[in-house]
C-alpha cells in the first residue's frame, strides 16, 4: 500500500515537476509565447511594408473601415468576458452556466469571424486588393488572415468542449483543466486582436 502511494506522489511530482505548474499549462504557455514572437514578426513585417511608396494598387490604409473593425473588435473583447465567465461557473459546478457562457463565446468568435470575412470581400470585390496587389496588401492579409485562422481554432475547441458537455451532462475535473487552457488560448487570441487593431488600423496611415 506504501509503495502504491508512493507511486502517486511520484506520478503526481512528475506531473507539476519542479515549476509547480501543470504540465499541459506549462505547454500551452510555451506555446503562446511562441505564437507572440510569430505575431511579432507578422506585425513588423506589415510596418515595413504599409507606409513604403512606390508599390502599385490599393494600399490596406486607405480602405479601412475603422467604426465596422470597431464594432468587431469589440464583439471580440466581449468574448472574453464570456470566457471567464464560463471558467468561473465551472469552478462554482455550474454545468450548465459553463456550457452556456462556452456557446456564447464560440458565438461572438463567429460573428467575428463573419465581419473579416465581410471585410476581406468587399477589399477584393470593391476594392480589388488581392493578397497580390502589393507587399503592404500581402503583408496584412497574411497578418489578419493567420489570425483569424487562430480564432477559428478557438471557435471549434469551444464548441468541441460544449460539445462534450452536452454528451456527458457535465464537465469533469480534467475536462475543467481543458477548459482553462482553452481560455489561456482564446484570451490570446484578444490579446493579439488588441495589438493588431491597435498598430495595423488605428495607427497605420497611408503613404503620401
Amino acid at each position: 500500500m506504501s509503495d502504491l502511494a508512493h507511486d502517486v506522489d511520484l506520478g503526481h511530482h512528475e506531473e507539476h515537476e519542479s515549476t509547480g505548474i501543470e504540465n499541459r499549462k506549462l505547454g500551452m504557455w510555451v506555446f503562446l509565447s511562441s505564437e507572440f514572437l510569430f505575431f511579432g514578426a507578422l506585425i513588423t513585417n506589415y510596418l515595413l511594408y504599409s507606409n513604403r511608396s512606390g508599390f502599385d494598387g490599393t494600399y490596406p490604409a486607405e480602405i479601412y473601415d475603422i467604426p465596422f473593425t470597431s464594432v468587431s473588435s469589440f464583439v471580440l473583447l466581449m468574448s472574453s468576458l464570456t470566457m471567464v465567465l464560463a471558467h468561473n461557473a465551472l469552478s462554482r459546478k455550474d454545468q450548465n452556466g459553463a456550457r452556456t457562457w462556452l456557446f456564447a463565446t464560440a458565438a461572438l468568435g463567429a460573428v467575428f469571424l463573419g465581419g473579416q470575412v465581410f471585410e476581406f470581400t468587399e477589399f477584393v470585390v470593391v476594392y480589388d486588393m488581392t493578397l497580390s496587389t502589393n507587399p503592404a496588401a500581402s503583408a496584412f492579409y497574411v497578418l489578419t488572415g493567420f489570425h483569424g485562422v487562430h480564432v477559428a481554432i478557438g471557435v471549434i475547441m469551444l464548441l468541441s468542449l460544449w460539445g462534450i458537455s452536452r454528451r456527458q451532462g457535465s464537465l469533469s475535473e480534467k475536462q475543467g483543466m481543458n477548459l482553462e487552457l482553452v481560455g489561456l488560448y482564446w484570451h490570446f487570441v484578444d490579446i493579439i486582436w488588441i495589438v493588431i487593431f491597435t498598430v495595423v488600423y488605428l495607427l497605420s496611415v497611408p503613404p503620401t
